[in-house]
Parts: C-alpha cells; sequence; structure tokens
C-alpha cells in the first residue's frame, strides 16, 4: 500500500474512533470529554478534507 494511502486511512480509522467516543462523551453527558473530543475531531476533519477525502456519507457528527 503506498504511504498516502496508509496515512489517509489511519486519519480515516482515527476519525471513526473518535466519533464514537464523542458520542458516547454526549450520551453520557460528559461535557469536558466531548470538548476535548471535538478539537481532535475537528482537526481530523480539516486534515481530511484538506487530503481531498469526502466525510459527507460517514461524518455522523451534524454540528
Amino acid at each position: 500500500m503506498p504511504p498516502g494511502i496508509e496515512v489517509a486511512k489511519q486519519a480515516l480509522d482515527d476519525f471513526k474512533k473518535i466519533q464514537e467516543y464523542m458520542l458516547s462523551a454526549k450520551k453520557e453527558n460528559a461535557t469536558e470529554t466531548y470538548a476535548k473530543l471535538k478539537d481532535e475531531y475537528l482537526t481530523l476533519k480539516a486534515l481530511l478534507n484538506l487530503s481531498g477525502i469526502n466525510l459527507t456519507d460517514i461524518d455522523k457528527i451534524k454540528e
């Protein structure tokens, strides 16, 4: 697998994980945890968008 694809796959895997953690934190009303996860989420989202990856179908956080 080319290095660029590996980096994109890792970022997508991280993005998916962060979203799952955010949804759990929101459900548990863990506002501080949610806020910290959101910072990471926004960073990953920006990176993936800059890479040209369309997140429309996989972005579960609608804020």
